[in-house]
């Protein structure tokens, strides 16, 4: 272990917590050592793994003097108490997306960290991903000129998988706007610099046994004369995954239709069991949650990634694949990307070099704040079918 890792405590031993799990074993730059979550198997199954401290509260958890940073992985509603509990407490915070559900709360955040001089950093997202910060890179040097269209669209099983109430709640950042939503805004900041003008958008809301908006498309306005077309659909018929050569989000091969009897397996589940209780099995510590991961490279993984992006510039076309960035021009040009080591490394780098070298990060929290601002205006153009103009927009 690295003498100058970064010490973590956790608030929410959930899903996100469980999808960083890999990242925090086996980068030597941070350390898991506290935690704390109202489920007594996910804080015994940490202190198994890790054997860090447990705290019953937030509050115990914020004054331990010993941690570095607090990651803040509960439900979205309680984000907003949580970063600034952390933050008062003199502790660094990364937050998951979305960073909260109204904007006021991010700039309370926001401010509340600078007022106690702490990094707050939002994440991890995919614009996190080396596919996408490969192109940012490409679109930098100028070559291809300047981005005029960004095509960005996924097809997935979301609305499908075990939830609990809130997740199909609109008002407490259910459906796809807010948890998924904020992936793809993410990365169209990124690659088209960060300033977006305006949202015109429809969303889908169409199955009244999941009330919340499965679906949606949007035009997105960026100063510099990018337009972005976004669309997803979490419905759970179509995979775009095939358009990634069968590489999952996360970058796992699966089998062709693996998703498609998702809801099938949705009616049987709750024949047998309570949704709330499987999605607690299947969460860390659950009874079917999967084993400590080791720190061994998986070979066959890629990077993970968030559908199908293409990029049309002046010059040419980009398209970020989980391994591979495709170039078109008058030619056809492939450039490799080497497989990840660690899992999401990319978060760390980011982190890791705003808190020990005061490097500002990315992925802040006015970028956050900029990414909540777009998905409240796909919400509200829906509504009331008008382009919506930003306010709250920052460059990168």
């Amino acid at each position: 272990m690295n003498e100058t890792s970064l010490k973590i405590g956790v608030v929410g031993l959930g899903r996100g917590f469980s999808l960083m799990v890999p990242t925090f074993i086996m980068d030597d730059r941070v350390k898991l050592a506290a935690a704390t979550d109202p489920r007594p198997e996910a804080m015994a199954q940490f202190e198994r793994d890790f054997d860090g401290k447990l705290y019953e509260t937030f509050d115990q958890l914020c004054e331990d003097d010993n941690l570095d940073l607090i990651y803040v992985a509960s439900p979205h509603q309680f984000h907003e108490e949580h970063v600034i509990k952390a933050a008062r407490s003199g502790k660094h915070v990364l937050v998951e997306k979305p960073m909260a559900l109204r904007i006021d709360a991010c700039t309370r955040m926001i401010e509340t960290a600078k007022q106690f001089g702490v990094q707050l950093i939002v994440g991890p997202c995919h614009s996190f991903d080396a596919p996408i910060l490969a192109t940012r890179k490409i679109i930098s040097n100028g070559a291809l000129g300047i981005p005029r269209m960004i095509t960005a669209f996924n097809f997935t099983d979301f609305l499908y998988r075990p939830r609990r109430p809130e997740e199909l709640k609109t008002s407490e950042g259910g459906g796809v706007v807010f948890s998924q939503g904020a992936h793809q805004i993410d990365i169209l900041r990124l690659l088209a610099g960060g300033l977006a003008n305006s949202v015109f958008s429809v969303t889908g809301n169409w199955d009244a046994s999941r009330p919340a908006e499965g679906a949606y498309s949007a035009i997105i306005r960026f100063e510099g004369g990018t337009t972005a077309n976004l669309t997803y659909n979490g419905y759970g018929y179509f995979d775009s995954d095939q358009f990634v050569d069968w590489i999952d989000e996360f970058g796992n091969p699966k089998k062709q239709g693996e998703y498609k009897s998702g809801k099938d397996a949705l009616i049987e589940l709750k024949i047998l069991k309570s949704e709330i209780a499987y999605k607690a099995e299947r969460a860390y510590g659950g009874s079917i949650s999967s084993e400590k991961p080791k720190s061994g490279v998986q070979h066959d993984r890629q990077h993970e990634h968030f559908g199908t992006f293409i990029i049309s510039c002046e010059n040419g076309d980009i398209r970020p694949m989980p391994d591979r960035i495709e170039i078109y021009t008058d030619t056809h040009k492939t450039i490799p990307l080497p497989s990840p080591t660690v899992p999401r490394a990319e978060v760390v780098d980011e982190l890791y070099a705003a808190i020990t070298e005061k490097q500002p990060p990315i992925h802040s929290g006015e970028w956050g704040r900029a990414t909540l601002e777009i998905c409240q205006a796909i919400l509200k153009s829906a509504e009331t079918n008008k382009e919506i103009k930003l306010n709250y927009q920052v460059s990168c």
